[in-house]
């Protein structure tokens, strides 16, 4: 769970203090390539050994584009506002002794902390195939948490690179506040939903709204990289909290707070109902085979005993190869129970904890992908609009990021226990 220059995080003995874990949408508890260094489905945030957050400092306003470069190359952490070509604000920012900053984005480079590559739908994950056409932002944003109780994470959009700058061109929007600070937003902008009523069995999906590069909040603009800022949106924080999703255009990840963690289902608990629904031995009410969920190692190889379900009415059967209505729609099967035409998929247990609401049995499963897990986590996530593409928004299984479909985006599962 550690990430480079992490490891020296607490005294000898002593347990380091975690402030929560980022969990990417659309990765069923790993990376499809596997999980490798900075670059996985999950990153846990640590109190570090020394403090390496910034705050602003001195404000310098320059005419020229050599004095800008100058400023920002002082080994100092600046953001540079570029306002025309004669004239550009640059915001120093000096060393906080109280805050933890960690960086995330597409960058391999040494400042991002945990490097974020985009989702691809159905969990399927081809690196090559996307870095040329990633609207994920290089440096995309920062975490800032504080390192005294009660440990608050705060978002701002943008990190900064390896030479400690972040520079706003002339394209992107910016703004002078009335207060007189400087204030801006990356080309496709970062999105955060806070849930209402926290990340618990009672969630109610949040409201998407944008941050900006200082930490404020902003309603969306018309489309992702338009020119136009929305309205500000002063009754609201950039405050993280368990549950709040972040959108980076091209991957959305979750935020649950190290509180949240304790209290949330973990993979041993997923082990445990996927053991006992597979002691139940439910079986295929036609061939009369027992069936049962393969082990959460075995996440993409659909097993001989693995159970399919009709998702129109629910009913779980073994793989069989009749019911077909038509050559077009090979994947259209009439159930030999209910007579009810839809989809036919093998189900796979959700094995990402940390997107559980609750720690209830696995019931639901979501169309059209087949991941099942609790009936109040599926609700839930089945009412999520998230960000897809530049403007466009709708609901996914949280754990392959496929798009939902169907009259309610998931099903009650209906299973036939043995007959002996």
């Amino acid at each position: 769970m550690f990430s480079p220059g992490q490891e020296e995080h607490c005294a000898p003995g002593k347990e380091p203090v975690k402030y929560g874990e980022l969990v990417v949408l659309g990765y069923n508890g790993a990376l499809p390539s596997g999980d490798r260094g900075r670059r996985k489905s999950r990153f846990a945030l640590y109190k570090r050994a020394k403090a390496n957050g910034v705050k602003p400092s001195t404000v310098h306003v320059i005419s020229t584009p050599q004095a800008s470069k100058a400023i920002s190359c002082k080994g100092q952490h600046s953001i540079s506002y570029t306002l025309s070509r004669n004239q550009t604000v640059v915001v120093e920012y000096t060393h906080d002794k109280d805050t933890d900053m960690f960086q995330v984005g597409r960058s391999t480079e040494s400042p991002i902390d945990f490097v974020v590559t985009d989702t691809v739908s159905g969990g399927q994950n081809s690196d090559e195939a996307q870095i040329t056409q990633s609207t994920i932002s290089r440096f995309a944003c920062r975490i800032v948490c504080d390192r005294n109780e009660p440990y608050t994470a705060r978002i701002f959009a943008a990190g900064f690179d390896s030479s400690k700058n972040i520079f706003l061109g002339e394209k992107a929007a910016k703004w002078k506040n009335p207060d007189g600070h400087m204030d801006g937003l990356t080309t496709n902008g970062v999105l955060v939903m806070h849930p209402r009523g926290g990340f618990t069995e009672e969630s109610q999906p949040g409201v998407w709204r944008e941050i900006s590069v200082c930490g404020d909040v902003y309603t969306l603009r018309e489309t992702r990289s338009a020119q136009q800022r929305g309205k500000l949106v002063e009754s609201e924080t950039n405050v993280l909290q368990d549950g709040s999703l972040i959108d980076l255009c091209g991957a959305t990840l979750l935020w649950r707070t190290a509180d949240g963690l304790f209290h949330a289902p973990t993979q041993k608990h997923i082990e445990a109902l996927r053991q006992e629904i597979n002691a139940a031995r439910p079986q295929c009410p036609v061939g009369l085979n027992t069936l049962a969920f393969p082990s959460i190692n075995r996440k993409e190889v659909v097993e001989e005993k693995q159970p399919w379900a009709y998702l129109s009415c629910g009913h779980v059967h073994g793989y069989h190869n009749w019911g077909h209505r038509s050559d077009t729609e090979a994947n259209e099967r009439e159930c030999p129970m209910c007579r009810t035409v839809g989809p036919y998929v093998p189900l796979w247990l959700g094995c990402e904890a940390g997107f559980y609401v609750d720690a209830g049995p696995p019931t639901h499963a979501f169309t059209p992908c087949g991941h099942v897990c609790s009936e109040k986590s599926a609700k839930y996530w089945s009412q999520i609009p998230l960000p897809h593409g530049t403007h466009a928004f709708h609901a996914a299984c949280p754990f392959c990021a496929t798009q939902l479909a169907g009259e309610q985006n998931c099903i009650k599962l209906i299973f036939q226990g043995p007959v002996d």
